[in-house]
């Protein structure tokens, strides 16, 4: 099938960034979940983690935030407790912390309100599309995808339009911190230890920070009705994290999802006439591009306490990984799941997690990527690859960093 190499390395490093160069390994998941669903997996620096790649357990992991806690972090590094304090966003607290920090900016991602920037968000896409298509030849990711998810979240937080190239380029340099392409100081080539207080260990959190507390300035002096004036009663520190995270989740996730989507349709030209002709099935497409891509592609937590998964026995302080990319690919729950299938019925992937922790802006990325495709399909004569895809270098996101397309419009 095209897009998942099935004879690849059966036993591929998948904590090694440079794995995911060529893609996610996907023989390694499937081999895991039939041989040890639940596996200790060795890291460079002599720790470890378990591995947990079947549906029903990442799901349970997921819900029970008692036995398995987030407050000591949701990535593979490990973090000191001054690193801890220093970087904690709503991501790395528990109930009930998480909630009360989620009901700050709930209601400004729920359905309900999300619907009401829709008309925005396709005036945005339909002025980028005008501006840019007519060239026939293009990097779909720099030049499309990477344009429209940060428009739309700048009116959100209202930020300037004009600053939206900044903060593309800061959550590039901070998500993307293994890539040499996005940043100078790779956490795994050099040495970080002067970043390890800002987000993802990065030097651009030092610009971040600076930004935000000029926003936080600005709105005390000039309170507005937007998300920025509703996170003031947080503490400077708590304020600075919360915009760092709002800026990287809300625009890098969604923005590399766009781009595994229209990948995902050239790769598979059936499904993309199909969609072409039947722009009514753009929530279902959705909703496999969600599925098949799994940009996120997994989540740590720590045991709490002595427990077991599967029968494995996990000790307290534990690290333990779910592999979502590998949980939306579980042959027990999707029925063929390397078929690309935007008709794929039911759906229950988790790409946007679950439980206490489900995604705040699932239904925001839901309409970028659906209006996306709505958008843009019926401008489109044919579309092809120009050149291969390069792929980010992360074993935490799962990016495309360039996608040159050659096209024609109808």
């Amino acid at each position: 099938m095209i897009g998942i190499d099935l004879m690849s390395d059966a036993y591929a490093d998948i904590v090694s960034h440079d794995t995911y160069v060529d893609d996610v390994p996907h023989a390694t998941f499937e081999r895991m979940r039939r041989e040890a669903p639940v596996s200790w997996v060795e890291e460079a620096d002599g720790s470890g983690f378990w591995a947990v790649t079947r549906y029903d357990d990442v799901l349970a992991v997921s819900k029970d935030f008692e036995t398995f806690t987030c407050s000591r972090g949701i990535r593979l590094e490990e973090m000191d407790a001054e690193e801890l304090e220093a970087r904690r966003s709503m991501m790395e607290y528990d109930p009930p912390e998480h909630s009360r920090l989620r009901r700050i900016v709930q209601p400004s991602f729920s359905r309900k309100t999300v619907q009401t920037y829709e008309d925005a968000f396709r005036r945005i896409t339909r002025e980028r599309l005008d501006a840019i298509l007519a060239k026939g030849e293009l990097d779909f990711v720099t030049e499309i995808a990477r344009e429209l998810p940060i428009r739309i979240l700048c009116r959100l937080l209202g930020v300037p339009d004009e600053d939206a190239d900044h903060l593309v380029n800061w959550g590039d340099q901070m998500i993307s911190n293994a890539d040499p392409e996005y940043s100078h100081a790779v956490i795994d080539r050099a040495d970080t230890d002067e970043y390890r207080l800002l987000p993802f260990r990065s030097p651009a959190g030092v610009e971040v920070f600076r930004y935000a507390e000029t926003l936080a300035r600005e709105r005390r002096a000039h309170p507005k009705n937007d998300i920025l004036t509703a996170l003031l009663p947080l503490t400077d520190l708590e304020f600075k994290n919360f915009f760092a995270l709002l800026m990287v989740a809300g625009n890098e996730t969604t923005r590399h999802t766009i781009s595994h989507g229209l990948l995902a349709l050239v790769e598979h030209q059936s499904q993309l006439s199909e969609l072409s002709d039947h722009l009514e099935l753009a929530g279902s497409a959705t909703e496999e591009i969600l599925r098949w891509s799994s940009v996120t592609m997994h989540f740590r937590r720590t045991a709490a306490k002595d427990t077991e998964i599967r029968g494995v026995p996990i000790r307290a302080g534990d690290k333990v990984v779910m592999w979502y990319v590998s949980a939306n690919y579980d042959e027990e729950i999707f029925v063929d799941p390397y078929r690309f299938d935007i008709r794929r019925e039911p759906n229950d992937h988790l790409t946007f997690g679950t439980g206490h922790h489900v995604c705040l802006g699932a239904w925001l990325a839901r309409l970028e990527v659906r209006a996306t495709l709505e958008e843009l399909l019926p401008r489109l004569g044919s579309i092809e690859l120009a050149a291969p895809v390069q792929r980010l270098r992360s074993n935490f996101i799962r990016g495309i960093k360039h996608m040159p397309v050659r096209m024609t419009l109808r």
